[in-house]
């Protein structure tokens, strides 16, 4: 084992068989935390030079008995053998666990000790751990019980995909970090897009194409950083406080903190009542008034959120009316079809998503009903350089010959964050196997 030190960004490394004496400075509370936690630290000697920082000399020894060292491919075999046979086990008797997990909050405080443990310990300890004390504070979503939100929403085929997708570990927010990753993602989700039959527009062999978020929150919050961008370059950046966004007050509360996130007036988000009169969806004759005394103000409608199953009464905006209304007044057209968009792969549902051509984005979840693992929500989009405009960032330490020939598609500038996981080997084990 090595000691790793850092020093004003300089990285030292020390062979274990060294012993080494260093002086720094470290705060009186830091080295009360060291001293407690650490039987293996010996302190030569500490000296006080201020009331709050110490100068100390401090050796280093190193153990064998206790040497970290990596698993091997044997090990790991042996480890994951064990890991799934637990995993078996627990979905084998899933049913029989209370759904909704019966503990107080902070239970958990009282059970596990108040610093990490020193030394490492065997995965059967750590698994009879969960056992004992994890289990208890687990609400079990994939139970054939658990009615609540989203349940079952994962597969054996979905979290077989996530153990590939942890093997690689691909940080794939560019094409040259991982080609695989950028040209497997572009694919799967032109699959997809064919499986409902969106329109071309959406297709990556176009101006289009579809990405990965993590959620449908992030989805909505990209297409409306988006859309406030392309009607500030229309209008000029001081009218950011006339645009106006439009939704039922049946949409989901992501939409609300993209306004917040992208500097919507609170005043400028117009939530229309929906009632049973339309079964909840949108009316597009109350969009329509909306709109009419909005731009009689002065008022620059620029966006328009529809849902294909809203979360607290599934209803169905009529998109085709709302599209009509949206391309009319020029404002960008999102259908959120995080929850039902799944179920309009299957010809006798489609019709849930006719008029979505008019659409500039359209998104739906992986991890609900295509039995994907979380977090996986697909997002296509018309226009991408409308998004690439807005999110793209490229420092010198992303430059790469391939990004600035624009031969390739880099997704880090479809997102909010840089990295981002292989989540597409998961819904593609899932529409390949056949377990």
């Amino acid at each position: 084992m090595k000691l790793i030190i850092g020093v004003n960004n300089n990285i030292q490394s020390i062979p274990s068989s060294s012993s080494l004496s260093i002086r720094f400075t470290i705060d009186c509370w830091l080295l009360r935390r060291i001293i407690q936690t650490s039987h293996r630290t010996q302190f030569r000697e500490v000296r006080a030079e201020k009331c709050s920082v110490l100068t100390l000399i401090y050796s280093f020894f190193d153990s064998s008995d206790n040497e970290l060292k990596p698993m091997d491919a044997e090990q790991l075999r042996e480890h994951a053998h064990k890991m799934v046979d637990f995993i078996a086990d627990y979905y084998k008797n899933i049913e029989d666990f209370p759904v909704l997990s019966q503990v107080e909050p902070g239970y958990l405080q009282n059970l596990l000790p108040e610093s990490a443990p020193l030394n490492p310990e065997s995965l059967q300890s750590v698994l009879d751990d969960v056992q004992k004390k994890i289990f208890p504070g687990v609400t079990h979503w994939q139970s054939p019980n658990y009615f609540a939100y989203y349940p079952s929403n994962s597969s054996i085929a979905g979290f077989l995909g996530e153990m590939l997708s942890a093997a690689f570990n691909v940080i794939g927010f560019s094409w040259v970090t991982s080609p695989a990753a950028t040209e497997l993602e572009m694919i799967v989700l032109d699959w997809l897009a064919k499986l409902l039959k969106l329109p071309d527009d959406f297709l990556s062999s176009g101006n289009g194409g579809g990405v990965i978020q993590g959620t449908a929150s992030e989805a909505v919050l990209v297409v409306l950083l988006a859309a406030r961008d392309r009607a500030l370059r229309r209008f000029g950046k001081d009218y950011l406080k006339k645009l106006v966004v439009y939704a039922s007050d049946q949409t989901h509360s992501a939409l609300q903190k993209a306004c917040q996130i992208g500097g919507i007036h609170p005043e400028n988000c117009r939530w229309l009542k929906a009632d049973i009169s339309t079964n909840y969806a949108l009316s597009p004759d109350v969009l329509s008034e909306e709109l009419s005394r909005d731009t009689a103000r002065g008022l620059i409608p620029f966006f328009l959120c529809a849902t294909v199953g809203t979360t607290s009464s599934t209803a169905v905006d009529p998109l085709p009316e709302l599209g009509t209304i949206a391309k009319r007044h020029e404002m960008w057209f999102h259908v959120d079809a995080a929850y039902a968009g799944s179920a309009c792969v299957c010809p006798e549902y489609r019709q849930y998503i006719d008029g979505v051509e008019e659409a500039d984005s359209f998104n739906m979840n992986l991890h609900k009903w295509f039995l994907t693992n979380f977090d996986c929500s697909a997002l296509w989009i018309k226009d991408r350089h409308a998004l690439i405009r807005s999110l793209s960032t490229n420092p010198e330490f992303l430059k790469n010959k391939a990004s600035e020939a624009e031969l390739v598609v880099d997704y880090k500038d479809w997102q909010i964050p840089l990295g981002r996981r292989f989540r597409h080997l998961i819904p593609c084990l899932n529409d390949e196997l056949r377990l």
